[in-house]
């Protein structure tokens, strides 16, 4: 999951504000923030750590993250959600379902498990097919990844269940891609990304360099890249959690220490 967030805040800056290229720098610009990729991925591993009870739904710790913080740049409908007290989904096919759900790949020991409580995740806002699709495939990958599959199988896999088209390149996507939120518009995309790089950093730098929704697609397949990997570069790490106050930096440390560590990735 840090590999979600320091993706995210990598793309923060480039949301909006798109370079199609991988070769940007810094890494990590001055103005780069964790927004809310961030903040509900850490609430989807909160609400596991707490033992992801049926009185204890995805809704409340969504609409408690929120209430921590506010102004970390949701979207619109979201916002209006967890602000409100309607705790019904709202029929969504975004993204957020699928940029927050990479703890749940690391939590789960099996298939069935990991595609089952991706779905809780999504639900709770983003009950369209989509939106669940958006979620199940990237917390697959995340799953595949860290438990060994090679690229190849990761690509197999995804594509066949959830009928996504893995076999564009990024060259060969960049050049007519838009900024889409949606999860059939952005997360194949992002996955891509992760399927073309060499390292944590430059599935990334692909991502970001789509010139689409940067914090999203970054975050989505960094998350990929860290299991893939075997963890996120020491500095990137470092960077990413001196980004976090020390709510969310506990929080993270708790949850890397319970489901990370323990399988061998830093």
């Amino acid at each position: 999951m840090l590999g979600a967030i320091a993706g995210d805040i990598i793309g923060s800056v480039y949301e909006g504000n798109p370079v199609r290229t991988p070769y940007f720098h810094p890494l990590f610009d001055l103005a780069g923030r964790a927004t809310d990729d961030s903040v509900l991925t850490v609430a989807v591993a909160d609400w596991i750590m707490r033992g992801h009870k049926p009185g204890d739904p995805m809704t409340l710790a969504l609409k408690y993250y929120f209430a921590q913080y506010p102004f970390a740049g949701y979207g619109a409908t979201f916002s209006r959600w967890a602000g409100s007290s309607n705790m019904s989904p709202y029929n969504s096919w975004g993204n957020g379902s699928a940029m927050r759900v990479s703890p749940v790949g690391w939590a789960f020991d099996t298939e069935a498990d990991v595609l089952k409580y991706a779905e809780h995740t999504a639900e709770a806002t983003h009950n369209h097919p989509e939106g669940i699709k958006g979620a199940q495939a990237t917390a697959l990958a995340v799953f595949l990844a860290r438990t060994g599959h090679p690229k190849d199988a990761i690509r197999d896999a995804v594509a066949s269940r959830f009928g996504y088209d893995l076999t564009r390149s990024v060259d060969e996507i960049r050049p007519t891609y838009h900024f889409d939120v949606s999860c059939q518009g952005s997360v194949p995309e992002a996955i891509r990304a992760f399927l073309e790089s060499t390292d944590y950093e430059t599935a990334v730098r692909l991502a970001v360099s789509l010139g689409g929704d940067s914090d999203t697609q970054a975050c989505i397949a960094g998350a990929i890249a860290e299991a893939f990997y075997g963890g996120v570069p020491a500095p990137i790490a470092e960077q990413a959690l001196g980004q976090l106050d020390r709510f969310l930096r506990e929080k993270v440390t708790a949850f890397r220490a319970r489901y990370v560590i323990p399988r061998g990735n830093a």
